[in-house]
C-alpha cells in the first residue's frame, strides 16, 4: 500500500501528519509513505518514519498584497501538472491531507486521477485547500465542533488533532529535566516557530515585572540574539538574569517538558499548541494573530477559551501592563488555576492519530483491492 501526506507549510500542519504517519508505520499493512510538497518543514523528521519526499512545486495565495501572489499563480499552475505527473507514477492508494497551499496542486491532480483523499481541518474557520476538496473528499476529519458546519455531515468527524507521541510523554520531574529551579512558578512563551514580534516585544517590557515573582522560558524565533541583547540591558543591575530563559526553537521532548512544569503558557493561538496545551491541561493566555494576517486564529482563540482553559488578549489591546496583570491576576488565584486546568483538560479529544490513521488505512485498503 502507498499512502501519500501533504499538508501546509508550517509545523502546525507538518507534525499531525507525522503524528498519523507514526501510526500507519505500526499498522500491519506497512504502508509505503510519500510526504508531497516544495519543501518539507522537517526533512530529519520524514527521515524518522521513513517516509519518501517527493518535490512539488505550490504557489500560495496571500491575504494582503504581494506582488508574489502574482507569481505564485503560475507555481500553482506548473504544480498541478508537476502534482498529475507525481501521482501517476507513484499512485497511492489514497492521500491524507492537512490542507494549506501546498496541498492545493496535489488534492486537484488526486481528483483528476481518482485517488481517494481524506482530509483533516485544524481550525474553526477551514482554509481555503479544504473548502476546495470537501466536494470529492471521501471522509473530513475536524478538530473543533463549530467547524463541522462548513462541510457534508455525512463524511465529516470530529477527532481533534494528532499528537505527536515524543510530545505526550509523562515526566515525573520537568523543572529538573530542563534545569530550572523549582524557586518560582514558571512561564512558558511561546510565539510558534517563527516567533511573534509583538509577543516578544510585550514579554520584554514586562520582564521587570515578572522576573521578581516567576521565571519565564521565552521561545523566540528567529529574533533570538535581538532579543537577547535587548533583555541583557533591561536586566543590568538587578539578579534576575537568572530567571529568564531564551531559546530560538525548541525541540519536542523539551517541549512537552514545558508544558508539564509551567504554571501558565503564553501563546499564539495555532490549534496544534491550543490542543497540546489541553493534552496536558496547562492554562493559557492566547493572543490570536489579528485577522487581516490570518483568517482563523482568533475564532480558534475563542473557542478554546469559552471552554474555559485560556484567556484572550487582542493583539492590538496587548500592553506590557496588561500583560503583567493578566499573568498576576490568574497566578495569585489557586482556584482560577485548577479550574483553568480542569477545563483544558475537558477541551482535549484523544486518540486522533490512530483515529485518521485507522479511516486512512480502510480506504487504502479499499482502493488498492
Amino acid at each position: 500500500m502507498r499512502i501519500g501526506l501533504v499538508g501546509g507549510g508550517s509545523g502546525g500542519h507538518f507534525y499531525p501528519l507525522m503524528a498519523v504517519a507514526a501510526e500507519l508505520k505500526q499498522s500491519p499493512q506497512q504502508p509505503t509513505l510519500y510526504y508531497f510538497g516544495p519543501a518539507p518543514y522537517n526533512l530529519e523528521q520524514l527521515d524518522t518514519y521513513g517516509i519518501t519526499y517527493v518535490n512539488c512545486p505550490a504557489g500560495k495565495i496571500r491575504r494582503y498584497f504581494s506582488i508574489q501572489n502574482f507569481f505564485d499563480i503560475f507555481r500553482t499552475f506548473f504544480g498541478f501538472f508537476c502534482a498529475i505527473w507525481k501521482l501517476y507514477v507513484i499512485y497511492p492508494d489514497v492521500i491524507f491531507s492537512k490542507g494549506g497551499y501546498t496541498a492545493v496542486p496535489i488534492l486537484l491532480a488526486a481528483r483528476v486521477l481518482c485517488i481517494p483523499v481524506v482530509i483533516h481541518e485544524s481550525d474553526t474557520t477551514p482554509g481555503r485547500a479544504n473548502v476546495m476538496a470537501r466536494k470529492f473528499a471521501r471522509y473530513i476529519a475536524v478538530a473543533y465542533d463549530d467547524a463541522a458546519q462548513f462541510f457534508p455531515a455525512n463524511k465529516t468527524a470530529l477527532t481533534g488533532i494528532p499528537l505527536r507521541t515524543e510530545l505526550k510523554q509523562t515526566i515525573a520531574d520537568p523543572l529538573t529535566v530542563l534545569g530550572i529551579p523549582n524557586d518560582k512558578p514558571l512561564i512558558y512563551v511561546t510565539g510558534g516557530s517563527l516567533g511573534a514580534q509583538r509577543l516578544n516585544e510585550a514579554v520584554l517590557r514586562s520582564l521587570l515585572q515578572l522576573l521578581p515573582h516567576y521565571r519565564i522560558f521565552h521561545q523566540t524565533g528567529p529574533q533570538v540574539s535581538d532579543i537577547q541583547t535587548t533583555a541583557q540591558g533591561l536586566l543590568q543591575g538587578t539578579d534576575l538574569g537568572d530567571s529568564y530563559y531564551v531559546s530560538a526553537t525548541i525541540p519536542v521532548e523539551t517541549v512537552s517538558a514545558l508544558m508539564q512544569a509551567a504554571s501558565i503558557v503564553i501563546t499564539r493561538a495555532g490549534s496544534t499548541t491550543l490542543f497540546e496545551l489541553a493534552y496536558f491541561g496547562t492554562p493559557a493566555i492566547i493572543i490570536p494573530i489579528p485577522e487581516d494576517v490570518s483568517r482563523d486564529q482568533r475564532t480558534n482563540a475563542y473557542t478554546y477559551a469559552r471552554g474555559g482553559g485560556g484567556v484572550v488578549i487582542e493583539e492590538r489591546n496587548l500592553t506590557p501592563n496588561l500583560l503583567a496583570t493578566e499573568i498576576n491576576t490568574i497566578m495569585t488565584d489557586p482556584q482560577k488555576l485548577a479550574t483553568m486546568a480542569a477545563a483544558a483538560k475537558q477541551f482535549f479529544i484523544p486518540d486522533a492519530a490512530a483515529k485518521l490513521a485507522s479511516v486512512v488505512l480502510s480506504i487504502g485498503i479499499e482502493h488498492e483491492s
